[in-house]
């Protein structure tokens, strides 16, 4: 935070209260919410803007780091673990056809943060092709590169070291 800019806990404490309304009514699940609160600042001519912590995505590859892996029905995880090795490492979401989803992560906080991103991502795709189905028209999906890529930086944009260039991959052209 810039040092000439003082933390005001009355604009945060609102900000907090109407991003919980915001996930309260299913709108986004994730850590806060897609808000901002541009307020004035001196020395600031557009004032400045509270928003969520900068290491929070919305983005599902952002957050899951890695592919959604679907489990045939036919596949038993608690009887039969032994057939998840081939998979397991490769994933941090199971979606286990005809019985739900299981998500990873380090804390139990990341798994709860990568199952709602999850459960949010497939409420917008179903939302969006029915839209796009009444209107004649296709949804617009990020191509598998696109994808990729961001799978391969999800680290960086998630837990990053520094703020700068988190979406550069080295020397390569972005």
């Amino acid at each position: 935070m810039d040092a000439r800019v003082s933390f005001d806990v009355s604009v945060g404490a609102t900000f907090l209260r109407y991003a919980r309304l915001v996930a309260g009514r299913g709108y986004v699940h994730n850590t806060l919410g897609n808000m901002a609160m541009r307020v004035p600042a001196e020395g600031f001519v557009h004032g400045v803007a509270y928003t969520k912590h900068a290491e929070i995505s919305l983005d599902f590859p952002f957050i899951h780091g890695k592919p959604a892996y679907y489990v045939p029905a036919d596949v038993d995880v608690e009887a039969g673990a032994r057939r998840i090795e081939t998979f397991i490492a490769d994933t941090n979401c199971l979606v286990l056809i005809g019985h739900g989803v299981t998500t990873l992560g380090r804390t139990i906080s990341e798994a709860y943060h990568r199952l709602t991103s999850f459960t949010s991502e497939v409420r917008r795709n179903i939302a969006a092709e029915e839209l796009a189905a009444l209107e004649s028209t296709r949804v617009q999906y990020r191509s598998k590169d696109d994808v990729e890529r961001t799978y391969r930086l999800a680290e960086q944009v998630i837990y990053p070291e520094r703020a700068q260039d988190v979406m550069s991959e080295g020397d390569e052209e972005t």
